[in-house]
């Protein structure tokens, strides 16, 4: 194949990948609408064009040879004709062997994109034979889907009488829909076009402004030269004189001008540029609808999502980022929000609860994002107690807190109240990595709850990331900027108006006590004694006043005291790179018309660091114990599972013992020292579902910690973990690596 061919087939297959992934998304909806109560005239239309949607897909796969794609639409078409003729009806089997196919598809075309390794043609073929029963009115039972079903030992517990769907449903592949291809309406391209020719006149216009100073300098080099000749004519030199001001005039009345020019075009520029970035929310949260079905249901919950203000349109990157902060937090919703149908009507609720997710913008400049439900609500003090047991806070300081505070600590890493660990939550990072990311992206994040009446998580965004207005000030010689969004006043103050509370400096304004902190001190920065730096408020002669700054961020503000308030700037935000991805206190840097790099500081993080000196120490506890020094016992009857658990323990420093049953096991334990327990649950003799009993009622081992890995992922079992007293459960289909060691080290 030559060069040209590669080229053209390169090209044509990024074209069908574009393509089949709108037509998936097409499918997808409409199968999820389908399973909504509809009148029979909608259902057709929605029949039908779901019909035409795999059709077409099935043409664009046959086009550019893609045979595996084209072979699995070839009898999902068949189904979807059946039941435009009434051959066959609609059914939960039916669904599910459905979505199925959609996640077999989207596999194939992410395996296409090199995103992710192709199914097995095993399991493709089985598919293909499914789909051709279900055309026929003989669906068999869905399986899960090929890349979370466990492979099968000798011993494995036979599936549950109703398979459940996959065990951690994998989020939604949002990044595909947002994505590195997107669709412009020409409308947006003309006015780009326009510019392109109108800077060709622009770089005309520099070439002849560079030359008329060439020229300039060039008059002025001669004129040295007489000079150095004796050349002392005082008239000539006068007018020579003249004439050089009326060109150096006339040169940079031209320049601010051309200036003015570029100034309004690189405006004009940037704002056509968002535009083009500038997508439908709805081309993010589109597969949020099968991700909610497929995690409900694993759950044995019913849920419906809401969408509403999907029309707005957000920067691209923005999109990109707002992915997994929307997915922690419906998952959130579902697994600890949301009750299941008979406990709902318990409480006199809908046996299906209700997530919401909406989009509103907010005075052109910022897009709030509000995740409801109406589940269960927060229990305060299950919050209370998950911060104390992680020592997050003291017993004592929780118990002081007000019930807005109390909602804060949900957002601190490793605080959850999971009773058990399991792939969905448990760990407590889910709402701390939503946070982060929110104000990574400049935003922030807020909770509202009620006991027994839901959730409503609030984030408020920039619309656009293309540029950045920062607050210019000083401390000492260094220069930083500070967000112009966290930047609610800018004034002066004098000693008198500082008070000193609780040993913390505050300053009274707007009838509201702000603490008053130091920005050097807060970042560290050893300023050196200047005669222009003014003497610290407080500190300085009766007449010196300091410059201040009014940082807010959420609901929270404090006072900046910095040396000297400069300019508020429009800069070019930049990233610290890879290597520098999380630095506490800066979100980047940004540089500066004199060529200075100057760092540009996170207001979150910042107003941590302010108050962390006056904070509430955490709770007293003993010293956790190092790597090296935690002895971990791991119970497992199959000697290949059990090297690999221990060989993946002992690289990462922990002291292992293994034991070849679960009776071996309770015997070990009881004469040995351990931290922790790694258990299988299916072993002979005793597994690990009474292993865990027995611990919990032996007084010596009762707290001793359980992690359960197993290949048993039904919704039962998990249940029955909880119930036995497992501290964690880990279905080995989704295990690896890190998600092991993870839970330990939160565990230990």
């Amino acid at each position: 194949m030559g060069s040209k061919d590669a080229e053209f087939l390169k090209r044509i297959l990024a074209t069908f990948r574009v393509e089949a992934q709108e037509h998936l998304q097409a499918i997808s909806a409409g199968i999820m609408d389908l399973e909504k109560k509809l009148a029979p005239a909608r259902r057709a239309e929605l029949i039908e064009t779901v019909f035409r949607a795999t059709h077409s897909l099935k043409g664009a796969a046959r086009s550019v040879d893609q045979t595996e794609i084209e072979s699995v639409c070839q009898p999902l078409e068949s189904v979807l004709s059946a039941l435009k003729r009434e051959q066959i009806k609609l059914a939960p089997a039916l669904y599910d062997l459905i979505h199925q196919a959609m996640d077999h598809l989207a596999r194939q075309l992410a395996a296409l994109q090199g995103q992710a390794a192709p199914p097995e043609a095993a399991a493709r073929l089985e598919l293909i034979e499914q789909l051709r029963q279900a055309a026929l009115g003989t669906t068999p039972e869905a399986a899960p889907p090929e890349a979370a079903a466990p492979r099968r030992t000798r011993r494995q517990a036979p599936p549950a009488p109703e398979p459940p769907p996959s065990p951690a449903p994998a989020p939604p592949e949002a990044g595909q829909a947002v994505g590195d291809n997107v669709r412009i309406p020409t409308a947006k391209l003309d006015p780009l076009l326009l510019q392109a020719e109108e800077m060709i006149m622009f770089k005309m216009t520099a070439n002849q402004r560079s030359a008329d100073l060439q020229g300039i300098l060039n008059g002025l080099a001669a004129w040295n030269v007489e000079l150095g000749r004796g050349h002392d004519d005082a008239e000539d030199i006068h007018s020579r004189l003249s004439t050089l001001q009326h060109q150096l005039e006339g040169l940079a009345g031209s320049l601010a001008e051309d200036q003015r020019n570029i100034r309004r075009m690189v405006d004009q520029h940037l704002e056509d540029m968002k535009t083009i970035l500038m997508l439908p929310v709805t081309t993010l949260v589109d597969v949020l609808p099968r991700f909610v079905r497929n995690l409900s249901r694993q759950q044995g919950k019913e849920v419906e999502l809401v969408l509403s203000g999907t029309e707005i349109e957000i920067d691209k990157r923005i999109l990109d980022d707002l992915k997994d902060p929307l997915i922690h937090l419906i998952r959130n919703c579902i697994d600890h929000g949301l009750q299941k149908p008979e406990e709902r009507a318990r409480q006199n609720k809908p046996p299906k609860g209700t997530i919401t997710v909406s989009f509103a913008a907010q005075d052109g400049r910022q897009v709030e994002v509000v995740v409801a439900d109406d589940g269960e609500g927060i229990d305060l003090e299950r919050v209370r107690k998950a911060a104390v047991r992680k020592g997050a806070i003291s017993a004592e300081a929780a118990a002081k807190l007000d019930d807005k505070d109390t909602l804060g600590l949900i957002f601190q890493s490793g605080v959850s109240t999971s009773p058990i660990i399991t792939d969905p939550s448990g760990r407590g990072l889910g709402l701390a990595i939503v946070r982060e990311k929110v104000e990574r992206l400049g935003g922030s994040l807020s909770l509202e709850a009620e006991r027994g009446q839901g959730a409503r998580f609030r984030l408020l965004l920039p619309m656009t990331l293309a540029t950045f207005r920062g607050v210019l000030v000083r401390v000492g010689e260094y220069l930083f900027l500070l967000p112009t969004l966290n930047v609610r006043r800018v004034l002066q103050a004098g000693r008198q108006e500082v008070k000193t509370v609780g040993n913390r400096r505050t300053i009274r304004l707007d009838g509201e006590v702000l603490a008053l902190v130091n920005l050097g001190d807060c970042l560290g920065v050893a300023a050196r004694p200047s005669a222009a730096r003014p003497a610290p408020a407080g500190q300085g002669a009766g007449g010196e006043r300091a410059a201040l700054l009014v940082l807010a961020s959420g609901d929270k503000r404090i006072a900046l005291q910095v040396d000297e308030v400069l300019e508020e700037q429009q800069v070019l935000l930049k990233d610290l790179g890879r290597q520098l991805s999380r630095v506490r206190n800066l979100t980047g840097a940004a540089v500066l018309g004199t060529g200075r790099v100057v760092p540009v500081l996170n207001a979150p993080d910042l107003m941590v660091s302010a108050l962390r000196p006056a904070a509430q120490g955490p709770a007293p506890q003993a010293q956790a114990k190092p790597a090296a020094a935690a002895r971990i016992l791991v119970a497992e009857d199959s000697i290949t599972a059990r090297t690999l658990i221990k060989n993946i323990l002992q690289t990462a420093g922990f002291q292992v013992s293994t034991a070849v049953d679960g009776a071996d096991a309770f015997m070990q334990a009881r004469s040995g020292d351990f931290d922790l327990l790694v258990s299988d649950v299916d072993m002979p003799r005793m597994n690990g579902f009474e292993l865990t009993s027995k611990l919990r009622g032996d007084p010596k081992l009762g707290q001793l910690p359980v992690v359960l890995v197993t290949a048993l992922e039904s919704r039962e079992d998990r249940e029955r973990g909880i119930d036995v007293g497992a501290a964690a459960y880990i279905v080995k289909s989704s295990f690896d690596q890190s998600n092991l060691l993870d839970v330990v080290r939160k565990l230990l």
